[in-house]
């Protein structure tokens, strides 16, 4: 009967390919390269993870950076945004901690992962679909609770969800990110005033 992996190796591996992905990327990604830099072997490398999407996949989910955490997290410590002053000031919050060296050195590979699930679905599709699929289910419950209607609640969501993403990544091409600071700002200025309905204002 074969041994069961360790758990423990398991977890040291998961951290090491985190690392090897933030440095490399996804484009061309190969077992042996990895497993050579890792010090194992591809077969180990199989053995512990199965498939290499599956085994990039989990490396990123278990990362305590990824930015959904961190929205979790201040949520958690100040509650639900009851008013649209309050989102606003989270969102904020937010954008600052993106800003932080080791949530943006995590923005390539998310930008990385959006591009390989469009020529090739389905192979890191769970990952990117959950990543923004959570924002938004969390925007869309803070919208809500202010009575909003679902479809537009879930609008609202959609709107900041991608349009904060949208400005997260286009530095990454243009190396714009102070007006890339500034938009975001401007962003929140258009938008505030669309937010007071409700009973929660």
């Amino acid at each position: 009967m074969p041994r069961p992996p360790d758990p423990a190796k398991r977890q040291i591996l998961l951290d090491q390919i985190r690392e090897y992905v933030l440095r490399h990327g996804l484009a061309g990604l190969s077992l042996r390269p990895l497993a050579r830099e890792l010090g194992t072997s591809d077969r180990m490398l199989l053995y512990y993870f199965g498939a290499k999407e599956r085994m990039v996949a989990e490396a990123l989910t278990v990362d305590e950076a990824r930015p959904l955490p961190l929205i979790r997290d201040l949520l958690d410590a100040a509650g639900p945004p009851k008013n649209p002053a309050a989102l606003r000031r989270f969102l904020e919050e937010i954008w600052q901690r993106f800003r932080a060296p080791a949530v943006r050195r995590t923005l390539p590979l998310y930008l990385e992962l959006m591009a390989a699930n469009v020529f090739h679905p389905g192979q890191y599709e769970p990952l990117t679909r959950d990543t923004l699929k959570e924002w938004t289910e969390l925007f869309t419950a803070v919208f809500a609770d202010w009575g909003m209607p679902a479809s537009r609640a879930h609008t609202e969501a959609i709107l900041v969800v991608d349009a904060t993403f949208g400005l997260l990544m286009a530095p990454l091409a243009n190396g714009g990110e102070n007006q890339a600071d500034a938009a975001f700002h401007m962003l929140l200025d258009r938008l505030e005033p669309g937010w007071q309905t409700g009973p929660g204002d």
